[in-house]
């Protein structure tokens, strides 16, 4: 009888807790908080920094609608379910279990039922996403998100023990030290990849038209990223820069290099977005600007409707090179900023895009932290990006005007003469050597794309 007593009482308690929960929901949503560096983990920023909504005025139940809404039994039956199941998980199953554990699996399982990036964050995962936005942490150096339910490498980071391995865009990584990742989230992974400086990891991956499985063993590193690098004349009259990612400093970077690249006698550019795995919204659209005239429209945001308002980001600020013939390079590795960047451009017939289609993640994710328990947060997928001219970017990714395709050994020779290039210093003469004649196509093919166009304005 005692038992049965407990049991009811267990269960009324689960009941007015969902009653509470319900009255939190109706008392509004929490505020979105920003956050910074997208590396397929973190997510996007909810808004970028020069927006132009459609309507000054938002109506109040627009902007904060009712999540639960009057009369709605539907909402009780189903948290009464929940709370039922979650009784019969704490007092039956097999290994007892706490109620922290029990509730923030289920929201775990509840984000992730969404889509590959919306997640709940415990006090870890939130902890490490702030260490992402320092842009400072110890890992392998890839960037990696989900495509077609598989754990792909969106590009490795420069300057990276993966990247000096010879991890590419486009690998299906099928295993972490041994255990294989069918069915393991992001959030998981990139735990497993990470780790304590000076300790090795072992990584397994399958390379598009290789059924054989190449296994590196990475030592983890404290990972620094420059995002402006490789700036030189690569002809009479041709520019050449390259974007690693979108980071706070970016823009200013890039200003200051096109400036010299200017003294140095450029009145063309190839802008480099290859492997770029994206980063900072507000980056993407400073960068962008750099070359469109003032209000023309970067991006625009759509969430759902009568939920979140759809959003512009425009060009703004002083500094322009709409003078420049530019020609874009992307490949399979540019994602998120840096496709918002390439879309804005071809749109805008600013720039010819040259290379291969993009990764095609262009989704907006909020991080939105949890009252209940200021130690964490949930991740929300809120909205997709889309160009200027309204063409859907996640799943599709931008396609180039003008296409010239690499394979993954093509590739391989194309980065290793580039780093070279970039970092003579860093490697013997014999090593140099070894790659002097190796070329890179799709840059080649812009430059013979851009030279055509200054012999002709002459």
């Amino acid at each position: 009888m005692r038992t049965s007593e407990r049991d009811r009482r267990l269960w009324w308690m689960g009941w007015l807790c969902g009653l509470w929960a319900i009255a939190l929901l109706r008392a509004g949503q929490p505020a979105l908080a920003e956050e910074g560096v997208e590396n397929g983990e973190p997510p996007d920023e909810p808004v970028p920094t020069a927006v132009e909504p459609e309507d000054a005025a938002v109506p109040e139940d627009v902007a904060n609608p009712p999540l639960v809404k009057e009369g709605d039994d539907a909402a009780y039956d189903e948290i009464r379910l929940f709370t039922e199941a979650l009784l019969h998980i704490r007092r039956q199953y097999v290994e007892e279990k706490t109620y922290k554990e029990i509730v923030q699996g289920g929201l775990r399982g509840l984000l992730q039922s969404l889509d590959p990036h919306s997640d709940f964050l415990d006090a870890d995962a939130y902890r490490s996403l702030q260490e992402d936005a320092a842009s400072k942490f110890s890992g392998i150096g890839i960037s990696i998100g989900m495509r077609e339910g598989l754990l792909t490498v969106i590009a490795p980071m420069e300057d990276t023990p993966a990247f000096r391995a010879g991890v590419l865009a486009g690998d299906t990584i099928v295993a972490i030290d041994g255990r294989k990742t069918q069915g393991m989230t992001l959030r998981e992974a990139v735990k497993r990849l990470r780790g304590p400086r000076g300790e090795a990891v072992t990584v397994t991956v399958r390379r598009a038209g290789d059924e054989s499985e190449h296994v590196f063993v990475l030592v983890r590193a404290d990972i620094f990223v420059a995002s402006v690098k490789g700036a030189r004349m690569v002809r009479d009259g041709i520019g050449y820069v390259r974007l690693t990612q979108f980071s706070e400093p970016t823009a200013e970077a890039l200003a200051e290099t096109l400036a010299q690249l200017a003294n140095d006698g450029a009145r063309a550019l190839v802008l480099d977005l290859r492997n770029n795995h994206g980063g900072l919204l507000r980056s993407a659209v400073e960068v962008a600007q750099l070359f469109l005239p003032r209000q023309t429209v970067i991006v625009t945001t759509k969430g759902r409707e009568g939920v979140h308002r759809e959003t512009r980001a425009v060009a703004r600020g002083r500094v322009r090179y709409l003078e420049w013939p530019m020609a874009t390079l992307i490949n399979g590795g540019s994602a998120s900023a840096a496709e918002i960047v390439a879309g804005a451009l071809q749109d805008h017939r600013r720039a010819v895009i040259v290379g291969e289609t993009s990764f095609g993640k262009a989704s907006v994710q909020s991080l939105i932290a949890l009252k209940a328990d200021e130690s964490t947060a949930i991740r929300l997928t809120v909205g997709r990006y889309y160009t200027p001219n309204g063409r859907a970017i996640h799943g599709k990714g931008i396609d180039p005007d003008i296409e010239v395709k690499l394979t993954p050994a093509q590739w391989r020779e194309t980065l290793t003469r580039r780093a070279h290039l970039e970092d003579p210093d860093l490697f013997s003469q014999e090593e140099i050597a070894a790659y002097e004649h190796a070329t890179d196509p799709p840059l080649e093919r812009a430059a013979d794309i851009l030279q055509g166009v200054l012999v002709l304005g002459r």
